[in-house]
């Protein structure tokens, strides 16, 4: 057949949720303009307009917390310790887990990589993303190289923890290059019976399926709001609170103590040991509310709308020639919104360009904050990802579609060049907002990173 004629049977015409910039129009390089279609959920996802007007109703009462008699500082107090309890039933903690609010996932990995107890190794999949890899190379540490099944992985597993040597078990929830879901209750199982615990980074996993960290036995759990459609600069980290609270803390700094003395200090214990400073009120106001609006999404439509778009979108790439489309196990039987691809014949980045340059579609290229892993999938030079969420919707499925239609037909339409490390097109014509700076083909383009 065509590529050209490439249409699939998506039902899913509407967003499940509506969010911030779903309407947005993006000039194109032919002068036209075109609805944005955002593929780059697993990046950042934009926030929610739900997200977004609670916001706006609580920030003129915003004020420094925990130290305040005002009015101002009492109810931000108030919102900011309801949201550990927000966060804790979101994620289904045990009563006595602590909620401390990060910067992000990978802050509150760091912050967890600070806690460990002395004796015992760290060990780690080669399929992680750089959050819950790095952090664990600076104590002691083990990886496994994943095998080409889950089940075939899980017993290479057991023999890096079968002599009880492993204190911490870091997993991925799914991963955040070709959307797999792992199965983290039976990894805790697995960590567990040897003595070891578990975190697991739900950054990718949050946004897309219930969790429930007490029924599945997870010791502790971190993600991002920046994923979880509240970009407004908090993270989490969740869980057993004995080693977090002999750690030491994370931030040194007012609030993480009991006395301070000129020469020495005693440190409190709790969330507030580890969350020195002034906090992000606003951001973990946003993450819980984030969290409360997920929760009362109906489990059955929410997972349909999205495995709809996935499936569809795998089949139609299946359908175009010189398209391959990547996975780590081939036994996997669950998988986020997060589909992972590449291009017989082109350059990972020049596709995203002209996808963007052309169709108005914007999804990530490159090596997804996961190295090791995509040297293992032979794309040493990195591919393509196209990830979606709640405010996804078929027509940003069948853009993307078409536009990989067109390229295989008719090729470029245009010439780009590489420019600061990223390609853009040879003749820049589409038009960027005064405000934004360093925009494509403006002097001084900050160079392209491989994540």
């Amino acid at each position: 057949m065509s590529t050209s004629t490439v249409r699939l049977p998506i039902t899913s015409h509407h967003p499940l949720a509506p969010v911030v910039g779903g309407e947005l129009m993006a000039p194109l390089i032919d002068g036209g303009v075109a609805r944005y279609v955002n593929l780059d959920y697993a990046a950042s996802a934009p926030a929610l307009e739900q997200v977004n007007q609670y916001v706006q109703t609580v920030l003129p009462y915003y004020a420094s917390v925990h130290r305040g008699a005002g009015y101002a500082s009492q109810i931000s107090t108030s919102l900011y310790e309801n949201a550990r309890t927000l966060v804790r039933r979101f994620v289904g903690a045990r009563e006595d887990d602590a909620v401390i609010f990060t910067r992000n996932t990978t802050d509150s990995l760091n912050l967890l990589a600070g806690c460990l107890p002395q004796d015992g190794d760290v060990l780690y999949l080669d399929l992680e993303h750089h959050a819950n890899l790095l952090p664990w190379q600076k104590l002691p540490h083990r990886s496994v190289v994943a095998a080409d099944t889950i089940e075939g992985t899980l017993p290479a597993l057991e023999r890096e923890l079968v002599d009880g040597t492993v204190s911490l078990l870091a997993v991925t929830g799914a991963s955040n290059v070709t959307g797999e879901v792992l199965p983290v209750a039976r990894l805790a199982a697995l960590a567990h019976q040897y003595g070891a615990r578990i975190v697991v980074d739900a950054a990718q996993l949050a946004p897309h399926r219930r969790l429930d960290i007490g029924s599945d036995g997870i010791d502790y759990v971190a993600f991002s709001g920046h994923k979880l459609y509240a970009p407004y600069g908090a993270g989490v980290l969740v869980g057993r609170a004995d080693w977090l609270d002999t750690g030491l803390p994370h931030l040194a700094g007012g609030g993480a103590v009991k006395t301070v003395r000129l020469e020495s200090v005693s440190w409190t214990t709790g969330p507030a040991r580890h969350e020195g400073g002034s906090p992000n009120v606003i951001g973990a106001a946003a993450i819980a509310h984030a969290a409360q609006v997920i929760t009362g999404l109906d489990e059955q439509r929410w997972q349909a709308h999205e495995s709809e778009l996935r499936a569809a979108l795998v089949a139609g790439l299946d359908e175009l020639p010189q398209v391959r489309v990547h996975r780590i196990f081939s036994d996997s039987v669950d998988s986020i919104g997060v589909v992972n691809f590449s291009v017989q014949g082109y350059d990972a980045g020049l596709v995203a360009a002209y996808l963007s340059a052309e169709f108005g579609v914007g999804l990530r290229d490159g090596k997804f904050c996961a190295h090791p892993l995509l040297t293992r999938l032979g794309l040493p030079s990195g591919s393509l990802r196209a990830s979606f969420g709640l405010g996804s919707r078929h027509d940003d499925v069948e853009r993307l579609l078409s536009g990989l239609a067109h390229l295989l037909d008719n090729g470029l339409g245009r010439d780009y060049v590489v420019d600061a490390g990223r390609w853009v097109p040879a003749v820049e014509t589409r038009t960027f907002p005064d405000w934004a700076p360093n925009t494509p083909g403006t002097a001084g383009a900050a160079p392209c990173t491989t994540d």
